[in-house]
């Protein structure tokens, strides 16, 4: 998590001569970055992690793997996307970083693994080293509720790429599922339930076509309110991804299932179609929920037609969980008592003559 530095005779200069810093990379900054973190980093930690910041590489003991008859790693990667501009317009960088938690994270969970350690990279076009920290905050506020370690990084300082207030973020992710327990679209059946849990609000998808809505056709402003979030324009967009990690393990353990799916990028059908086998369908009935008030505002004020709109959003659906019809009530119950609104919203069917994994059915409740 500190910057990259470069030590050759080139780099480091003289009175006269060219210089990192005369380059527009302040090492020093990036120094006094990583010292703002360390707190941060810390409260991730799990038993499993060695060693500290500072070091060429992330340290986690395997050996922890041996409660595991056959262990499979999973892992995943991933960014936060544009909405990274309105942190950057709003002055306010500590709730990306649970973005990035959620994206990387809630991706590995699907297959039922446990959520282990996570690295980011930070890219700036100028260090500022509070700022850099206040990303790290959010990151390992999330890892925290994610349950996961974050075990390093680097912060990388690109001038002349990158304006000296922009930034971006990604991470990458690694966890851990046992091999009989693995979800997945095997385990799927005829009659099965499909539950939505509730997303957080437009999470971290689709924000070109939002902000290409909102801000270059509509000539919305990030600090006007809009009586129907009870909020600025700004705060909720900047509302953090919700992370499921956890609530999905939970489920796992006490009702029976046998796959999630991760609402992002290509919105709900397309994304639960990803867990459905051949041969089988994914009925899903808009009628069953109300997609908050964003949604509509993205839609109406771009004249986006609904098919659009949710092969885009997540249209306030993050994560589903498909489940025995048997153990719907249990599973919603287990759902309820973690605070995350769920609801049954559709059913596995036999394909037919259909020729995708997943459809949405109906008009959305008013």
């Amino acid at each position: 998590m500190s910057s990259v530095s470069d030590q050759s005779p080139a780099a480091t200069g003289s009175a006269s001569g060219a210089s990192y810093a005369a380059a527009g990379v302040d090492i020093e900054a990036g120094d006094r970055a990583v010292e703002l973190m360390k707190e941060w980093v810390k409260k991730t930690q799990r038993p499993e992690v060695l060693g500290g910041l500072g070091g060429f590489a992330g340290l986690f003991d395997a050996s922890a793997l041996k409660r595991f008859e056959r262990p499979l790693l999973a892992s995943a990667t991933d960014g936060v996307g544009t909405k990274v501009d309105i942190a950057r317009q709003l002055g306010v960088y500590d709730t990306i970083g649970h973005d990035l938690v959620a994206m990387v994270m809630d991706d590995i969970v699907v297959c039922g693994a446990e959520p282990l350690f996570m690295t980011d990279y930070i890219c700036v076009g100028k260090v500022h080293p509070e700022r850099v920290a206040a990303i790290v905050k959010g990151i390992a506020e999330g890892c925290v509720l994610a349950g996961c370690a974050l075990v390093g990084g680097e912060t990388a300082e690109h001038p002349g790429l990158l304006g000296p207030d922009d930034f971006d973020v990604a991470g990458a992710g690694t966890g851990v599922v046992e091999a009989d327990q693995l979800l997945g679209p095997d385990r799927i059946r005829t009659g099965d339930a499909v539950i939505a849990m509730a997303a957080s609000g437009l999470h971290s998808n689709g924000y070109s076509l939002v902000r290409h809505v909102l801000f270059d056709r509509a000539n919305l402003r990030l600090d006007q309110h809009v009586e129907e979030f009870g909020r600025t324009l700004g705060e909720e967009l900047l509302e953090p991804t919700k992370i499921y990690s956890l609530d999905c393990l939970t489920l796992t353990k006490s009702a029976r299932v046998h796959a999630f799916s991760h609402i992002t990028g290509g919105g709900l059908a397309a994304n639960l179609a990803r867990v459905i086998p051949d041969g089988l369908h994914a009925v899903v009935d808009r009628g069953t929920w109300t997609p908050a008030p964003v949604f509509d505002l993205v839609g109406r004020t771009g004249g986006v037609e609904r098919l659009e709109l949710e092969k885009t959003l997540n249209m306030g659906v993050g994560m589903m969980a498909i489940v025995p019809e048997e153990s719907a009530e249990v599973a919603l119950s287990v759902l309820a008592d973690r605070g995350v609104d769920a609801w049954v919203a559709g059913e596995i069917t036999e394909r037919g003559d259909r020729t995708t994994g997943a459809e949405l059915i109906g008009d959305y409740a008013s």
